[in-house]
């Protein structure tokens, strides 16, 4: 990158770094039952709502606990539940068609990121009605106030239920693109680790990985606070000490409990810290392959963290010691390769691959472009890196 990119790009960080104390953000309130859910509407005098959702929900019946109370509480829930594992601008339309012809009053987001993430673009379009997704990509083009938002979070690891990012997929290009706005962070977030219960071991490994890498990410980045450092720091232990126990043991709800709320503390993190690279390479192989996120963050991730050096040593030896793997007597460089190592071995105990399949090398250069488009300026990343140093992640993943 040259030197003019990077200053421009430090400057636009900085300044958002600055501006943190002033800027609007929150935390979801925490809510821990379909009763108590019901309760928030009914205070509201809320008596229609959307719920979104996808179709593998909908077929083992896992919203019917939650569609029910609301019934009988005298809520309307109107399912949508056509979202894909990378929602797309077809899908927030058709779930805006539905809110605006029953005439809802709120929106729940219920599943994974995916459908939190469909559910909050459906806010983002209801608040704009006039203006394209594709024109709300980036920071603050949001703006307007949105229905009332409300995420359920059926994985642990995605974060949605607490982030300002809704995460689109445009059909005809296939890019995947971030919308950034405050409007977009859920008002409350119904975490009952039951709900996570059926999730299936590959998806709790992936999801799992996914919250890590959000931790990770905010911690070592430039626009960290007290508060952020800290809630990585919680989630990073409670995952080392829990997700290998919620892949084994699906019904350990301490573990899928403590899962939760990793997920819940690395998204608040990044929420206001932010994620880098590896996000960015990850969403750019989802929006043209399909590849699951959480699989692409949980691969990328040694890499990424690899390739950032000494320079991020002292974080990543402070992120080994509240994982449990080292103490305050071991230098960085040595704290930092046990974490590295120690994802690694996450990985392979979880049957997470090194590499992934599906990436077309002829791709790359034009994914690496997406990938630094989303990144710069705004992700806050220990080392800058334009689009032709990027492709070397796309390379190292690659399965032959």
């Amino acid at each position: 990158m040259n030197p003019l990119e990077k200053t421009y790009d430090r400057v636009f960080q900085t300044a958002f770094k600055v501006a943190i104390p002033v800027l609007p953000y929150r935390n979801p309130k925490i809510v821990r039952s379909a009763g108590e859910l019901a309760k928030v509407l009914l205070k509201r005098f809320i008596t229609k709502v959307l719920l979104v959702t996808d179709p593998g929900i909908t077929k083992i019946g896992l919203a019917n606990d939650l569609i029910d109370t609301l019934t009988n509480a005298h809520i309307e829930v109107h399912v949508y539940d056509q979202t894909t594992a990378n929602p797309t601008i077809t899908n927030v339309n058709e779930a805006k068609t539905m809110y605006i012809d029953h005439g809802c009053e709120a929106i729940i987001g219920f599943g994974g990121g995916s459908s939190m993430d469909c559910a909050k673009a459906v806010g983002a379009s209801l608040a704009r009605p006039n203006k394209p997704l594709t024109k709300m990509k980036g920071v603050l083009k949001v703006i307007l106030p949105t229905p009332l938002l409300i995420a359920v979070p059926t994985t642990a690891g995605t974060g949605s239920e607490t982030t300002l990012a809704a995460v689109i997929t445009d059909d005809q290009t296939h890019y995947k693109y971030p919308i950034n706005d405050f409007s977009l962070i859920p008002s409350y977030a119904l975490l009952d680790p039951k709900l996570t219960e059926s999730l299936p071991p590959h998806l709790t490994a992936q999801t799992g990985m996914d919250a890590l890498t959000h931790a990770v990410e905010a911690y070592i980045g430039r626009s960290t606070t007290k508060k952020t450092r800290a809630q990585a720091l919680k989630a990073t232990k409670l995952i080392f000490s829990n997700l290998y126990n919620a892949y084994t043991n699906g019904h350990d709800l301490v573990a899928r409990e403590n899962m939760l709320q990793a997920a819940y503390e690395a998204g608040c993190a990044f929420t206001v810290s932010y994620v880098g690279y590896c996000h960015a390479v990850a969403h750019s192989l989802g929006g043209q392959y399909g590849i699951p996120h959480g699989l692409a963050n949980a691969v990328l991730l040694p890499y990424v963290l690899k390739a950032y050096g000494s320079t991020i040593y002292p974080q990543l030896n402070q992120l080994a010691q509240a994982a449990g793997l080292c103490d305050g007597n071991t230098s960085d460089e040595v704290g930092a390769k046990l974490f590295i190592d120690a994802i690694e071995k996450l990985n392979a105990s979880m049957d997470i691959p090194t590499k992934l399949k599906g990436i077309k090398k002829e791709d790359i250069p034009t994914l690496a472009r997406h990938a630094a488009s989303e990144g710069n300026p705004l992700y806050p990343v220990p080392v800058l890196m334009n689009a032709s140093q990027l492709e070397q992640f796309y390379y190292d993943v690659v399965e032959e």
